[in-house]
């Protein structure tokens, strides 16, 4: 059954409402008063028969049913986003808000100067950048892009690789002067190891040993859930840590981090841009990856930029 040309609006606000995750918001933007917004969602719920949205005081979430609806009309939506642009493109610069997500230490060590620069050569785009440093649902939370630094298994999401980076163990130098420097993994069973907690602790120390892969059972007094607070601490000399290169190479490069067991802990993680599709993908984000890609493509924090962090 082809839906009437009529409904199709109130699609387009729905989605509206879902990415920005208040009817106020997308009242503002789509230029109508949220009683208005607020009714047109409750008439097309009503028209397909299910709740779409559950509301409280503090948040605004989909229902199962919602969910479903809302990958077709964000489909909706970029779809025309698409046409409109793939027009308009030779006498228009590209515009709208484009949503990003990206992990919190790396946005703030390395995302800043190339959105500065994107949004100064395309100012009709928005860029709203938001960081978190849990694995985030591209299409529940309305996203357009997401930035992942990890290794990616199956998936119906496309990604497009950025840079590579790889995870080292490092310690601070007077940590080592007190504790002793571990020369195998088994080693580390004696020491402080700290524990970046969104990982179980087996897959973040794991290593190859003489016959295969080795999971040290590595204990320690911190853990938490920050990467730049995990390298601060590690700095402090309050124990050992497993970190991205990419977060503690000026570390290393100045001699306040040590990195150690190289030789055993070769393993590189992709640092990607994932996105819902190629087919209906906009104009903005098409070039934003771009732009990412151009940017990251020999990035500061390569082995060669590690002066005496002894790379393996």
């Amino acid at each position: 059954m082809r839906t009437p040309l009529a409904h199709l609006p109130s699609l387009a606000l729905f989605a509206e409402v879902v990415q920005c995750r208040s009817f106020s918001e997308a009242a503002r933007r789509a230029g109508l008063a949220k009683s208005a917004v607020s009714k047109r969602v409750a008439l097309l719920e009503e028209r397909l028969g299910v709740r779409l949205l559950t509301r409280t005081t503090r948040k605004l979430s989909l229902t199962a049913e919602g969910l479903r609806l809302y990958e077709h009309c964000a489909a909706l939506v970029a779809a025309a986003d698409a046409a409109e642009e793939s027009v308009s493109a030779a006498s228009q610069a590209p515009r709208g808000r484009l949503r990003v997500n990206a992990p919190v230490t790396f946005a703030q060590m390395y995302l800043g100067p190339p959105v500065a620069a994107f949004l100064e050569r395309y100012p009709d785009i928005e860029v709203e950048l938001s960081t978190e440093n849990r694995m985030v649902d591209l299409v529940e939370d309305a996203y357009d892009l997401v930035i992942r630094i990890s290794r990616l298994g199956e998936s119906s999401l496309v990604a497009r690789r950025l840079a590579e980076d790889r995870l080292v163990v490092c310690a601070a130098p007077a940590y080592l002067a007190s504790r002793g420097e571990p020369s195998r993994p088994e080693e580390l069973v004696g020491h402080n190891c700290l524990h970046y907690s969104l990982v179980p602790r087996a897959g973040e120390w794991r290593f190859r040993g003489a016959a295969g892969p080795l999971a040290v059972p590595a204990t320690g007094n911190f853990s938490t859930s920050d990467g730049s607070l995990l390298r601060e601490a590690a700095v402090a000399g309050l124990g050992i840590a497993v970190l991205p290169l990419s977060v503690v190479v000026d570390e290393l490069r100045r001699g306040r981090l040590r990195r150690l067991l190289a030789e055993h802990r070769r393993g590189r993680v992709g640092i990607y841009a994932v996105f819902a599709s190629r087919r209906q993908l906009a104009l903005r984000t098409r070039l934003f990856i771009d732009h990412l890609v151009r940017h990251f493509a020999h990035p500061p924090w390569s082995e060669d930029a590690v002066a005496g962090g002894r790379p393996g």
